[in-house]
């Protein structure tokens, strides 16, 4: 832990937008001022970066995916890294509108993508005309470019992993109005109420976005090993049987009209244990 605080350090992710161009939600989370520029609070990076962590892990191991969205210069490089090597789908290039809300759509379109290349490996786009297949290529091409990273994701993700609310402020839109859980690196500059997740941090340092993404990337890789261990010790049959008895104690406690206790939107990914998780007091999330 401490050299992760350390190198965190050393990469400046303390290090926030000026102070004539900052969000008053961030107050919560800013240390102090030095030279015109906000200096965040490390104790409350490190804190949402282990919540973060907790909740991915969790999410992963419980069989849903995480798709990364970054299309800023500084973070393309990591996502596309660390997410391939976990396996998870990511966008770099441009967050198409509708890609959560209207995901069939987006399937639609990647389909369309398989066919063509299915046309270049056969060989059977030489069957074309020239023209005919300059025009596919480059359908093919454009269409690999926006869309190439989400191209294993089958079905909505389980949570968003976004770097910078101001520049991809529309994927967190979308994410909000499906009910999909975010994480997101939030600047000075940024709006913490869009994310349920936010880890305050500086958004346009390359070290910094590196380093937040491969432990989040780690924590996802930790989730996929728990998710494979359950699969191969339980049946099908015991698991559906553990969940409906979950579900019905939980249910059962709290409230008489069969529903549990209220509990905030940031409280809800709060894992029960670890005291530097647990002790996360940041306002609550969208």
């Amino acid at each position: 832990m401490a050299s992760l605080v350390q190198e965190l350090i050393e990469a400046g992710i303390h290090f926030g937008q000026r102070r004539s161009n900052w969000n008053p939600k961030m107050a919560p989370y800013i240390h102090g001022v030095r030279n015109q520029i906000h200096i965040l609070d490390v104790r409350e990076s490190i804190k949402g970066l282990l919540l973060a962590k907790r909740f991915l892990e969790k999410c992963v191991g419980d069989g849903r995916d995480v798709c990364f969205v970054g299309t800023k210069r500084q973070s393309r490089g990591a996502i596309e890294q660390y997410a391939a090597e976990v396996g998870m789908p990511y966008v770099t290039e441009r967050w198409l509108g509708g890609t959560l809300t209207n995901f069939r759509t987006i399937r639609e379109r990647l389909k369309r993508l398989e066919e063509l290349d299915r046309l270049v490996e056969s060989g059977e786009m030489k069957n074309y005309s020239k023209k005919m297949e300059s025009q596919l290529m480059r359908e093919r091409k454009k269409i690999q470019r926006n869309l190439g990273g989400v191209r294993t994701m089958t079905k909505l993700p389980g949570a968003l992993v976004v770097v910078d609310t101001n520049r991809e402020k529309n994927a967190l839109l979308e994410a909000k109005s499906l009910g999909i859980p975010t994480v997101c690196l939030v600047d000075t500059d940024g709006d913490p109420d869009l994310v349920n997740i936010p880890i305050p941090g500086n958004d346009d340092s390359m070290r910094t976005i590196d380093i937040v993404i491969r432990e989040l990337c780690d924590a996802i890789k930790k989730g996929k090993e728990g998710r494979a261990t359950s699969a191969g010790e339980s049946p099908m049959g015991e698991g559906r049987e553990g969940r409906g008895e979950g579900r019905g104690e939980g249910r059962g406690e709290g409230r008489g009209d069969g529903r549990g206790p209220r509990r905030s939107s940031r409280a809800k990914f709060r894992a029960d244990g670890g005291d530097a998780v647990a002790t996360a007091d940041a306002p609550e999330g969208a």
